[in-house]
């Protein structure tokens, strides 16, 4: 009976779960009036082709889907380059100030993002940067948070004999990161990528600030202007959710057991 009830418990939980993603798939097949119908549609019905075309009419969804693919990505690449790299730095080597300036990116993590909204504003005018996708990618480009995941992972998972050997053979630090170092974090880069570029798929402060056309949004941003008119369809609201939802689900597919093995590893470094 117990394990009835516990798999009972946890079924539920993710039907539960699954439940709003479910009437997302479903709305984005019916128009605004079947939506509002009491009681709702359960199963699908056939107005994708039409909530498409709504999509398209009403904005330049592809180019926004592109945009947030490019900016998504540019992301992701700039962030496991550079904070694997200052990881490393904080990992390996022993410099003065290390302490303070690693307890300052620590510290760094408690402020709210939302602080740095006007300065991160009067920085891209400053620099002519704004309505520019390089406003949205490069300030995501190193996070505190990938530093001290990068740091911890390589402290635990790189032996420091396997450096000094490597060392001791004529390894240069370069040689040292690229073949050494980096090929043993791949669970800590395919973590740190995914949490990256979930981050900046969803963003929605940043481009509401400094993006000014409609057709250099990204995804999320587009989609709430849909949502901001009178007539809002919600049916083509919910098919564009739904594909902005397909690069996520399949970067978790790919990347989900590397996370796994990361968590994994970084979780019995902190019991032992």
């Amino acid at each position: 009976m117990r394990r009835v009830l516990a798999w009972g418990v946890m079924l539920g939980g993710v039907a539960l779960m699954l439940l709003p993603f479910w009437f997302m798939l479903v709305f984005a097949t019916h128009d605004r009036a079947a939506i509002f119908q009491l009681p709702p549609p359960l199963w699908f019905g056939d107005g994708l082709r039409d909530n498409l075309a709504i999509l398209t009419q009403r904005l330049p969804f592809w180019r926004n889907v592109g945009m947030s693919l490019y900016v998504a990505g540019m992301t992701t690449a700039l962030a496991l380059l550079l904070c694997s790299m200052a990881g490393y730095a904080f990992a390996v080597h022993r410099f003065r100030g290390q302490r303070i300036l690693f307890a300052l990116v620590v510290a760094s993590m408690m402020l709210p993002p939302y602080l740095a909204m006007v300065p991160g504003y009067l920085v891209m005018d400053a620099l002519g940067w704004v309505d520019a996708p390089r406003a949205l990618w490069l300030p995501g480009a190193a996070s505190a948070f990938g530093v001290y995941l990068m740091r911890h992972y390589i402290t635990h998972a790189v032996p420091r004999s396997l450096i000094e050997a490597a060392r001791i053979d004529g390894c240069g630090e370069w040689r040292l990161f690229w073949s050494i170092a980096l090929p043993q974090c791949r669970p800590a880069l395919s973590a740190l990528g995914l949490i990256v570029f979930v981050g900046s798929w969803n963003n929605f402060i940043a481009p509401l600030v400094v993006m000014r056309s409609m057709e250099r949004y990204p995804l999320p941003l587009a989609l709430r202007t849909l949502q901001a008119q009178l007539d809002t369809q919600w049916g083509a609201l919910m098919a564009g959710s739904a594909i902005a939802t397909v690069p996520l689900l399949l970067l978790f597919v790919f990347a989900s057991r590397r996370l796994m093995a990361g968590a994994v590893v970084v979780a019995g470094d902190e019991e032992g």
